[in-house]
Formats: C-alpha cells, structure tokens, sequence
C-alpha cells in the first residue's frame, strides 16, 4: 500500500507541471548514440508519448549522424568533421538523404505509431519547409538555416499528429543540404515559438571537466556561454548544441534542455520534477 501511495504523490507533485505545459509545444532532439541504439530511442519515445497524452505538443527533430558514419565506413568515405559539422560532400550528401529520410525517419514514425499515437514523417525539404544557403566552401553542401516555414508543422499538430523532421533543407535553385540536426531543432522551436527546446544526447549535460559527472553545470546563462567556450567546457560536438539553445532563447523559446537520453526517463524527471536531472539554459 505504501508504495501505490508513493506513486500517487509522485502524479499529485507533477500536477502542477501537468496544467503548466497542457498545449505548450516542446521541440525534442533525438540524436547521435542514443537514437543508434534501440532501447535508448524506444525509452525517448515512449516518454514523447507520455508528452503528448498529458496535452502536451511535442516536435522531434532527429539526426542520425551515427548511421550516416557507418554507412559511408562501408562505402569507403572518410567522415570529417569541423566544429562538429560533417563536411559533406555529393557522395556524403546522397549518404545522408538515404540514412536520414529513409531508415531513421521511418523508424522513429514506425515506432511512435506503434505506442498508439499518430505521427508523420517529414524532412526540411519537402515543399521547401527549411530554406537553407551553403554555411561555407569548406563544409561543402552543409546548409546555414535562413528560413522555417511552420504552416506544415501546425496543419499536423493541429490534427493531433507529431511531427518527425528529418535535417536537411533546400536552397532556392532545388540544391539540398544536409544540416546540423541541432541546428535546425533550434530554428524549428523559435519558428513555433516552442515553450522547451529539449536536446537528447549521450553526456549528462554541460560538463566543467570532460567525463566527470559530478562536475555537471545544472543551469547556464546566455551571458556564461562565452567564457565557457573559452576554457574549453563548451567544445566539438557540444557547440551545435549549444548554439541552438542559445538562438531559441533569443528569439522567445522559454528554456533549452541538454539531457542524457542513457538516464531512463531523463526527460520526464527535467519536465515534471523541480529537481531536474541535466543542464538546463536560461536567458
């Protein structure tokens, strides 16, 4: 008995979270190791869902950079990476058209439908969602967002259906790029003025020193993130990352989550507990 009460407070302590988020839009990036591996993504999915029948309006933004790197292994490509950015190249790009919009995105809409909610895939490009440009000649067709058109995103929320975006985008002349899945995770919660921009990873969160949980930073500042990048705490891969939450807070996203998708129901104890469990970005 002292253990169905026990769970029973735990819903009356969420009860206030529950009526502050109820129709808010969450944008939530699943990527990297934790989408690879299959346990780790279900978990994420079925917390989404958990989201989505409390009224919440949730978004996923996917990337798949971990499938990408194993495919293009195969078929002899070298990844390269700048600041965290894959150089992509044509045969890298037609790489990342196959693996994101085929294989991930399908996956992550296959088994979202199969916990009971309604969920379609889409990607930047279709009918010019994300209009991008070339960040620069050396990344090559990697695309800097100039653009997000919600309207599709807003017919299928509306219709009760999540949204599954693949990261990838279109120039005006037709010419597609492959773009950092944070990146656009960050332009799609400021284009739907997102109540939480949510980033699922494979590191507890914004570290002082690389691979020591216990030096985890549980709250950032807007005006912190320089110095952090100075000393190095802010690097590689986390930049993107970063970056995002730091243009979604900007431009009216209420807060940024770095979580660590590992951490079985991470995102539900960040969301709905006043503890939190990851790094969270405040203005």
């Amino acid at each position: 008995m002292k253990e169905i009460i026990a769970k029973a407070s735990v819903l009356v302590e969420a009860l206030p979270f529950f009526q502050a988020f109820h129709g808010k839009v969450f944008v939530i990036k699943l990527g990297g190791r934790p989408l690879a591996n299959k346990k780790l993504k279900e978990n994420v999915l079925r917390d989404i869902v958990a989201l989505k029948y409390v009224g919440i309006k949730p978004v996923v933004v996917h990337g798949g950079g971990e499938e990408v790197s194993e495919l293009s292994k195969k078929l002899g490509y070298q990844a390269r990476f700048v600041d965290g950015l894959r150089v992509t190249d044509r045969e890298t790009m037609d790489v990342v058209s196959m693996v994101l919009e085929g294989k991930v995105n399908g996956s992550i809409v296959d088994t979202l439908s199969a916990f009971g909610v309604k969920a379609v895939g889409l990607s930047g490009r279709d009918s010019g969602m994300i209009r991008v440009r070339q960040a620069s000649r050396k990344l090559g067709f990697v695309g800097k967002v100039e653009s997000v058109k919600r309207e599709i995103i807003d017919v299928l929320l509306d219709k009760d259906i999540i949204p599954v975006i693949a990261p990838l985008g279109s120039d005006g002349g037709g010419q597609s790029y492959n773009v950092n899945a944070d990146i656009i995770a960050g332009e799609v919660a400021s284009a739907l003025k997102a109540s939480k921009l949510i980033l699922m990873t494979d590191v507890p969160g914004l570290l002082r020193r690389k691979e020591k949980a216990e030096t985890l930073i549980s709250t950032v500042r807007l005006g912190q993130m320089a110095g952090l990048k100075k000393r190095g705490i802010i690097a590689g891969g986390m930049i993107p990352k970063v970056d995002a939450c730091a243009l979604a807070l900007r431009r009216g996203v209420s807060k940024a989550h770095i979580l660590d998708a590992r951490v079985q129901h991470a995102m539900l104890l960040e969301i709905f507990t006043p503890r939190g469990i990851g790094t969270e970005i405040v203005k």
